[in-house]
């Protein structure tokens, strides 16, 4: 895997056989489709019950996506979204910061997108860049994770506090999995966009983001605003997992628990039991 070429159009026959099953995934296939389909349609209903509750009520849901490159945060989102009124439920992407942002205070720019009132804001990535990609590829220096880390639970504490639904999900797919994508996005002329000298830059990182991201854990895992980590290899049970995960946690009117169903354990698991398993 060290020496992968990524330009080589045909796929090593050893990576593209060990991707689905890696990083210990629980699961030999994917979700079939069928069943895919049906249990995405029941939950979008229920995701436009939950939107017309927060518009009757001015509540909040804040939803944070992190991963490694390739995990699915944007597919994902894309899955949240795709039935709900745009005018109060929008992806949050932003760009590198400006020179002006990066005299800033470090989280300024991300409240001022944080949701109003009746509104959905899920970011595709987060504040979490300086806890995970800014200090392994050098764009920040130690103090300034280290004074990141610190602020970080605060910071969010006062979020839960103003009564906003917040959710921190982290996206985990194995090492071949990640090789694969990368591939794929490589040969695919609609989707190379997605492919930055950043994610190039993260294939020989593997180790030193699998460090930032335990840190991570284990310094803003916090009682009120925990992470969710979500076994990404399988696309299909990752979105499943992700919006059951949020319906599951707010009241409102006319839910069906049935529609919801139950979230698989082997997917979705506390940051805490994670890192016992797999840290």
């Amino acid at each position: 895997m060290e020496n992968f070429d990524l330009e080589n159009p045909e796929l090593p026959k050893a990576i593209k056989g060990a991707a689905f099953g890696s990083g210990n995934y629980p699961y030999d296939k994917p979700l079939k489709n069928k069943d895919y389909k049906r249990q995405l349609r029941a939950l979008q209903i229920e995701l436009v019950k939950l939107q017309a509750h927060l518009l009757a009520t001015n509540e909040r849901v804040l939803a944070l996506f992190e991963g490694r490159d390739a995990a699915g945060k944007g597919g994902t989102i894309k899955r949240f979204l795709e039935n709900l009124n745009p005018r109060n439920a929008r992806t949050v992407a932003l760009p590198k910061p400006s020179d002006r942002e990066v005299t800033q205070w470090y989280f300024q720019r991300y409240v001022t997108q944080m949701p109003a009132g009746g509104e959905i804001a899920l970011f595709d990535r987060s504040w979490y860049n300086r806890a995970v990609v800014e200090p392994v590829m050098g764009f920040c220096t130690p103090e300034q994770t280290a004074s990141f880390l610190r602020e970080a639970p605060p910071f969010e504490r006062m979020i839960a506090e103003e009564g906003i639904h917040m959710f921190k999900f982290w996206l985990e797919i194995g090492r071949e999995m990640q090789l694969k994508r990368f591939h794929d996005r490589r040969h695919d002329p609609v989707k190379v966009w997605k492919l930055s000298p950043v994610d190039m830059k993260a294939l020989g990182l593997w180790d030193e983001y699998t460090v930032a991201r335990n840190r991570m854990f284990t310094e803003t895992d916090t009682p009120d605003t925990p992470w969710t980590v979500i076994r990404a290899n399988d696309k299909k049970r990752l979105r499943i997992a992700a919006i059951q995960s949020v319906l599951w946690s707010i009241d409102y009117k006319d839910k069906s628990f049935s529609a919801i169903g139950e979230i698989d354990p082997q997917i979705v698991m506390s940051a805490e039991g994670f890192l016992a398993r797999h840290g």
